[in-house]
């Protein structure tokens, strides 16, 4: 995310000023880009929820990345060369905004800032983006479940603020996440539950460990 200007006027200038940028919305379970075509898109999720999700040759889903307001996905950030399809998902209503990143040394006839303002803050866009890659990776190079199941709750605790929270998406997509199997899960569930680490009512964890 944006740490270190104001987003919300970035975005407005953005949308309203460069003749380069698409906002589009798309509903619940519609696909908002692939990356298939190698267009070079960089894209800002305006409101709602989507993910990255990855099939495989024998159709296997993986959720690669989970996208929240105000986060940064597209083509420009995955160069890796697959023969898997890759594409993201609206989890929820949608509004995202679209913009060509070889544009960006090129100015729009409006002579608007946003050219100026994403190269100045190019580099620390690219380090939260390398943040949260590499947390990607850490959790998913735990060795069991259970410690899958821990590290991710206790990131989502620690971005909350509190040991109380939603899951910010359903149990199967949960699994696809983490790249393990939905029953498994759901036992190793329990087991916490019964190991009085964690609390479970409906969509809500309740740690209790820390």
């Amino acid at each position: 995310m944006f740490s270190n200007f104001n987003i919300q006027n970035f975005i407005y200038n953005f949308s309203c000023n460069c003749q380069k940028v698409q906002k589009k919305t798309f509903s619940k379970n519609q696909v908002i880009t692939t990356y298939i075509q190698k267009r070079n898109q960089l894209c800002i999720l305006l409101s709602g929820h989507a993910d990255l999700v990855r099939y495989d040759l024998n159709g296997n889903r993986t959720i690669v990345e989970h996208f929240s307001k105000n986060d940064l996905f597209g083509e420009v950030f995955y160069k890796v060369t697959t023969n898997n399809e890759l594409l993201v998902e609206a989890k929820s209503s949608c509004t995202v905004l679209f913009y060509i990143y070889d544009e960006i040394k090129s100015p729009c006839s409006k002579g608007c800032k946003f050219h100026d303002t994403l190269a100045e803050h190019l580099p620390e866009l690219i380090l939260d983006k390398i943040t949260e890659l590499n947390t990607r990776i850490e959790l998913l190079t735990q060795r069991t479940t259970r410690d899958k199941l821990l590290m991710y709750f206790s990131l989502i605790s620690t971005r909350k603020l509190s040991k109380t929270f939603e899951l910010p998406m359903s149990l199967t997509d949960l699994a696809d996440y983490l790249s393990v199997d939905r029953s498994a899960m759901m036992r190793e569930l329990k087991l916490l539950k019964e190991d009085n680490l964690v609390d479970k009512i409906g969509n809500r964890i309740i740690l209790l460990y820390k």
